[in-house]
């Protein structure tokens, strides 16, 4: 009965024990002594936390005792859970605390158990509905577990770890919608810190999942860029500069581009598409390229975040981005364009790399797709886009912001090199028809071509914008100038225009087209403060080889009916730019001969010439001569051209450009009286010039630009023989014309003869049309053996004068054979031509 009665006795004063006594119940001596001791840091009331005296012998026990540390996490993550479930907050917070410490003071071999006790636990409180949970497990892991362990490599692989849920939980906590919006605040702010933690343990752990997979990464990074886009959105003002700082640990969308840029930062080269196409795969679904700020930001941080090498990554995956959204509306189009300026904007010099030309061509194709798609007005029948309607100006401004990508992104990062290549490459793409069309015919027709060609050529414009070189033979090869100079004759005023500036970007190199760009008449030209260098040798070369071309489409472009003021304003400044860039004497000799030639086409009364062009012509010719005279600093000269400028001040305003390139020109009705005083002689000023040490025999030759007869209406015309006066023959040409003259024993050779032969050109062709006419004829009519006796003879003929050539030109060292006697009875060397001495087998090769 005593019994009886003793045992209820004994579980009502157990029942009003302390929580931790409880547990333990009757055996509590027979616990393991892990858990006694886990069991002695909760106190009875959860608001007084954690005992730290108990936790200190736990911690002790732990380091002590390293192989029980996975029991203690296991048994806290039990006591945890059970918490959890019961609502218990208080002692949740207590365990997590415990587990704290007990990372950050652990570092045994066994921490691996330890720690999948420590996620399980962070899982359960995740997976929880309460917000501060949730930011409570964040916190935890980011802190405890991210931070001390991130840069610590574990010596044994954990294959059975897997940060999936806590990538996708995270990703969720950065999306928050929570009512509250310090609550929603801090909940996106714990998603960020999670995911950040996430990217800090497992990025460069080749033992842990790899987090660079698409299936990561596209929870990450449009978890990221939803937070720096809603940070767009809420922050209308700037904090003030006393809580700045307070506003930064606030602020989730700092926090998001720290993130951010980090992920970016441990970028590794294969790694970067993962990382980038999320991005543009949120800006499409997002309808965020249209608005292009944005767009802009988010690569501006790409840009800048990873390592410069890996830049031309980036942009190559923008310019495929384009071409898979060639069909997509021009404004889309036209923000990934601007987009990839930036980007381009920040790339150190060169990371185009290998792929420049690559860069160029899709430019170059979107171009082209741009300026269909505005004149047929549809995306050749694409499906996809439905009755989507193109719009014009949407398209124009697209073609814009390509252009300018061209120029003042790409081009202007590249060394000279590359630069002159993307020259040659964007001339090779420019539709010439009939002569080499570089790209298939569009539906678009004439229009069409005549479109891209002026797209083309300001995109020339701009990639020549700012080009210095030294040696501009080499930078700009025949086969590129010649092909622009061509399409500085075609009867679209706007290509000439375009040409134009292309040739004053190449050839200035001093910043020197600025103090052109008025045509007037200066009295001293010292206020210009014009940058004269001395003209090199490879300068000097490239006049020789071009000048002649550069003249007769400076004239060309004068004679041009549709040439307007700017065109003449134009022209002025590349005869200036000649004159102080690449000018010697015989350049200024043939740019006066040249101004002079301009004068005489305004005088032609067979050219049907507007009397604006009459004027303007004069009017350019005055200006230049009043430069050039002052560059060769000759007196009489300046006095002659100042002469004839004060009487055109008097008599005729009109034939100078003050009068003229106005907005409203003072023009005569007619120009049929323009003679006397207020013409420049070619006699005075060749005998001034003479004077000097001028060519006086070059400057009494006029000026005529010969080229081949071709019709006018076809664009372009091809390069025609330029004016032979001013090519100087070489040896082998004048060895071959007398031979030439010998052979038909004509009249004996004189300065006369050789001056007609060269001067006289248009005789010569038609006499060498006709002998070759008679030539075909014979050997398509005449007997076998008289063609045979015909090339016998000439065979003879041709080895004789060989024979001729050698006995002038070659002169031997005496041959090693001996001596013969002379018929005086004086030995004399024997000289023997090379081509018949002996030499041994050894030096023969």
């Amino acid at each position: 009965m005593s019994n009886h009665t003793k045992t209820p006795i004994h579980y009502t004063a157990i029942l009003t024990l302390p929580t931790v006594y409880r547990v333990c119940g009757c055996c509590g001596a027979l616990r393991p002594r892990y858990k006694r001791l886990v069991d002695n840091i909760f106190p009875e009331d959860p608001e007084d936390g954690l005992v730290k005296a108990n936790m200190e012998k736990l911690t002790f026990y732990a380091l002590s005792a390293p192989e029980k540390l996975d029991r203690i996490g296991a048994y806290l993550s039990e006591r945890l859970s059970r918490d959890v479930a019961r609502h218990r907050y208080g002692y949740v917070c207590i365990a997590m605390e415990a587990l704290d410490q007990l990372l950050m003071a652990c570092h045994c071999q066994s921490i691996n158990l330890f720690v999948e006790s420590f996620l399980k636990m962070v899982r359960k409180l995740l997976e929880s509905d309460k917000p501060s949970l949730q930011i409570l497990g964040t916190n935890s892991m980011f802190y405890s577990f991210f931070v001390k362990f991130a840069n610590i490599e574990e010596d044994t692989p954990s294959y059975h770890r897997s940060y999936d849920f806590f990538v996708s939980r995270f990703s969720e906590m950065c999306h928050s919608s929570y009512e509250d919006p310090d609550i929603r605040t801090k909940i996106r702010m714990a998603g960020i810190k999670g995911l950040q933690g996430v990217v800090r343990k497992t990025v460069n752990d080749e033992l842990q999942a790899n987090i660079w997979d698409p299936q990561h990464m596209d929870k990450i990074v449009p978890s990221l860029l939803f937070n720096l886009q809603s940070g767009e959105r809420t922050e209308s003002r700037s904090p003030s500069p006393l809580q700045a700082s307070e506003k930064e640990k606030e602020s989730p969308v700092d926090l998001t581009e720290r993130c951010f840029r980090e992920l970016l930062g441990r970028a590794a080269y294969g790694n970067i598409k993962n990382a980038v196409t999320p991005v543009l795969m949120h800006l499409d679904n997002h309808s965020l390229w249209e608005g292009k700020t944005f767009a802009v930001r988010c690569f501006k941080i790409i840009m800048y975040s990873i390592q410069s090498q890996h830049s031309h990554l980036v942009i190559q995956q923008l310019l495929g981005h384009l071409d898979a959204n060639s069909k997509n509306s021009a404004t889309v189009r036209a923000g990934i364009v601007e987009v990839l300026l930036e980007a381009a904007a920040i790339a150190a010099s060169g990371s185009v790399g290998p792929t420049v030309l690559e860069v160029f061509n899709t430019l170059l194709r979107q171009l082209r797709l741009s300026v269909d798609y505005e004149l047929t007005g549809s995306y050749d029948g694409s499906t996809n886009i439905g009755t989507k309607i193109i719009k014009a100006h949407e398209e124009r401004q697209l073609q814009e912001a390509v252009i300018r990508t061209i120029g003042c992104s790409f081009a202007n990062t590249l060394p000279t090199y590359q630069r002159s290549e993307v020259m040659l490459f964007i001339m090779g793409k420019i539709p010439v028809p009939g002569v080499h069309p570089a790209l298939p015919s569009t539906g678009s027709g004439p229009e069409g071509t005549r479109m891209i060609q002026i797209m083309l050529l300001k995109s020339l414009v701009q990639v020549t914008a700012g080009f210095q070189t030294t040696n501009m033979l080499t930078a700009l090869p025949s086969s590129f100038i010649e092909p622009l100079l061509s399409f500085s004759l075609t009867e679209d005023p706007e290509v000439r225009l375009l040409v134009l500036q292309i040739l004053l970007s190449l050839i200035d190199r001093h910043d020197n087209t600025p103090k052109f760009s008025n045509i007037s008449i200066i009295s001293d030209i010292s206020v210009l403060k014009l940058k004269v260098d001395k003209c090199s040798r490879q300068d000097n070369l490239f006049m020789k080889k071009h000048g002649q071309q550069l003249y007769r489409h400076i004239y060309l472009g004068c004679k041009e009916e549709s040439s307007g003021r700017q065109h003449y304003e134009t022209l002025f400044a590349l005869l200036g730019l000649l004159s102080v860039e690449l000018a010697n004497e015989e350049v200024v000799v043939d740019l006066i001969r040249l101004a002079l030639a301009l004068q005489d086409l305004a005088l032609s009364t067979d050219e049907a010439m507007p009397v604006f062009n009459r004027c303007a012509v004069h009017a350019l010719a005055a200006a230049y001569l009043n430069l050039i005279c002052q560059l060769t600093t000759v007196p009489a000269f300046c006095q002659h051209i100042h002469e004839v400028i004060e009487v055109r001040q008097k008599e005729s305003p009109y034939l100078l450009p003050e009068d003229v390139f106005i907005d409203n020109p003072k023009l005569p009705s007619s120009l049929e009286k323009v003679e006397g005083d207020v013409l420049f002689l070619q006699s005075k000023i060749t005998e001034v010039l003479g004077g000097s040490g001028y060519n006086t025999e070059r400057l009494a030759t006029p000026y005529i630009p010969q080229y081949t007869g071709k019709n006018k209406n076809q664009s372009p015309p091809s390069f025609p023989d330029e004016d032979r006066l001013s090519k100087r023959k070489s040896i082998g040409e004048t060895i071959s014309l007398q031979v030439e003259v010998e052979s038909r024993n004509t009249e004996e050779i004189t300065f006369e003869t050789l001056k007609n032969a060269i001067v006289d050109s248009v005789g010569m062709e038609e006499q060498e049309r006709e002998r070759r006419r008679q030539v075909v004829e014979k050997f398509q009519k005449a007997p076998f053996e008289e063609i045979a006796a015909h090339c016998g003879a000439r065979a003879t003929l041709l080895q004789s004068k060989l024979n001729q050539i050698f006995e002038i030109t070659i002169r031997p060292p005496p041959s090693p054979s001996g001596t013969i006697s002379s018929g005086y009875g004086q030995s004399q060397s024997r000289s023997v031509p090379i081509y018949e001495m002996k030499f041994p087998d050894l030096c023969v090769y």
